[in-house]
């Protein structure tokens, strides 16, 4: 599963170059020309990491990060031709992860975009295997409670990962069968819920395997949909 970059810039020809040479290096790009409705889709789409640029029609950058971080920890890398001090640790301190200042080079974004996704990586799995013990492997589709394997179909591991993600926070099924299928297939609620109980399974099996009885556990909300709640 490709990872995802969601490009949120109004220029034209900024948008095709950095949009060329993301997609060469093998990522999905979704791209934004304004800043209206940006924040919903980093969340719902869902992105692994967000390029935003500061100066957009409509809702600017720094009000659009803002949003992000209010419901997401996804890396945010603001793209901005405004190189003043003030502005920099003004993006930062809305939660920013990084600046690359205009103009620059693509292959500098393709640099930096693996850069803060290698960041975000460690510091995701680290935190949920200490929280949970749960671990995933995005590279190899592997996952594990405890030193317990999950065996895990493609669909379950991207719904896991999905609420990984954000453990706690509640996803649509919309949210997770975007998640949960690249070419946007249409599937019923049932099917959804089905995956989801099976992967619910595994992973309370994987804790009896390990003897751990206070596991992580994917918790159905009514009306809403789903999270991954820690024990």
């Amino acid at each position: 599963m490709s990872q995802r970059i969601l490009l949120v810039e109004d220029e034209p020809k900024i948008a095709a170059l950095v949009r060329d040479y993301l997609e060469n290096a093998r990522f999905a790009v979704h791209h934004l020309a304004r800043g209206e409705g940006a924040a919903d889709i980093a969340v719902s789409w869902p992105a692994d990491l967000v390029l935003l640029d500061l100066m957009l029609p409509g809702e600017d950058g720094l009000s659009v990060c803002r949003r992000i971080r209010e419901r997401s920890t996804v890396p945010v890398i603001m793209l901005t031709a405004k190189v003043e001090e003030i502005d920099r640790i003004l993006g930062l301190e809305l939660g920013a992860d990084d600046y690359i200042c205009k103009p620059f080079s693509p292959r500098e974004v393709v640099a930096r975009v693996r850069a803060q996704l290698r960041r975000a990586a460690v510091a995701t799995a680290s935190g949920l295997e200490a929280a949970s013990g749960l671990r995933l492997d995005a590279a190899f589709h592997r996952a594990s409670l405890g030193d317990a394997a999950l065996e895990l179909t493609p669909v379950e591991f991207r719904l896991l990962r999905a609420l990984a993600a954000v453990p706690g926070a509640v996803l649509s099924r919309q949210q997770l069968m975007d998640a949960a299928y690249d070419d946007h297939r249409v599937v019923s609620e049932r099917t959804m819920d089905s995956h989801l109980k099976n992967l619910r399974r595994k992973i309370e099996d994987a804790g009896q395997r390990s003897g751990d009885a206070s596991v992580p556990t994917v918790e159905g909300v009514y009306g809403v949909g789903y999270r991954l709640a820690l024990p």
